[in-house]
């Protein structure tokens, strides 16, 4: 079975009518901050799954099955 990408979806939203609310500059870098890392950690758990999905892939093709010749 071949694998099937999903595509992102992408809405891009003009300037709000309101005004944002007004914070530190240190409370949008920690939330900046948290969401990369939250990207870049399901970027590592999806290379970790294609990885073990592949030495299984690969293991499977060693191993014939029983009666097999």
């Amino acid at each position: 079975m071949a694998l099937k990408r999903d595509r992102i979806s992408i809405e891009v939203f003009g300037p709000s009518a309101e005004p944002e609310p007004a914070r530190s500059g240190a409370s949008r870098a920690d939330e900046a901050v948290l969401i990369l890392a939250r990207l870049i950690g399901r970027q590592i758990a999806r290379e970790e799954f294609e990885r073990k999905l592949a030495a299984e892939r690969k293991a499977g093709r060693k191993r014939p099955e029983p009666g097999d010749a």
